[in-house]
């Protein structure tokens, strides 16, 4: 009988536990906050770009693949670790901008990380620095990791002072100092970007439809 109640006891309390858990308290321990709430584009400013090109639909930030331009954070941020996910289509083209400045040329006057199908065949004889994961137009990835097109990707970002980390589904795609880049005198004349300190987080509409999801940012020191 007293093993019964035990039981009984354990039973409710689990269940208290569990029907109070949250699982934001996890991401707050990590210090780690949504950066989409899947609602609408609440915290984001639509650039270089029409308001049509970006919807929320069933809880993903999508780009329609109309047009150009991009969508990026209203808060500027500087050293931070971003963690998203993104799906392609088959052939498809996108990025995520890192300390990007509100116009411009983005990949030149910020720094984009590239997102692509790499092994469609329209993209065989791209230049090394490319392909998903690239800081593009400067480093290549270290490693192809990329899902067949239609999959969900889970990619980390950490941009910590001058050193970048990006890795897609558990595999390290660069390890980069960014002043290293630099001291190539035509990186650093293409590049000016690579000297900020801040910016926005951007995504790309790069003329096809590429979805997002589970977008969260943590400041770092």
């Amino acid at each position: 009988m007293r093993i019964a109640y035990a039981l009984l006891l354990l039973s409710a309390l689990l269940g208290s536990s569990l029907a109070s858990f949250d699982p934001s308290d996890v991401e707050r321990a990590d210090g780690f906050g949504p950066l989409f709430n899947g609602k609408d584009l609440e915290g984001w400013k639509i650039r270089a770009s029409k308001e049509e090109n970006w919807i929320v639909d069933g809880g993903l930030l999508v780009c329609t693949g109309k047009g150009s331009g991009w969508v990026g954070t209203e808060k500027e941020y500087a050293n931070f670790e971003l963690l998203l996910q993104y799906r392609l289509p088959a052939a498809g083209n996108s990025g995520v901008y890192l300390r990007a400045p509100g116009e411009g040329w983005i990949s030149r006057l910020g720094m984009e990380i590239q997102l692509l199908d790499d092994e469609h065949p329209k993209y065989a004889k791209l230049d090394f620095f490319q392909y998903t994961g690239a800081l593009y137009h400067v480093v290549a990835p270290q490693q192809r990791a990329s899902k067949p097109a239609g999959q969900w990707n889970d990619m980390s970002i950490r941009l910590d002072c001058r050193r970048l980390v990006v890795r897609l589904n558990g595999k390290q795609l660069q390890n980069t100092d960014l002043d290293a880049c630099l001291k190539d005198p035509v990186i650093a004349k293409e590049h000016p970007g690579l000297t900020r300190t801040k910016g926005f987080i951007g995504l790309q509409n790069h003329h096809d439809r590429v979805e997002f999801r589970d977008l969260r940012v943590k400041a770092l020191p």
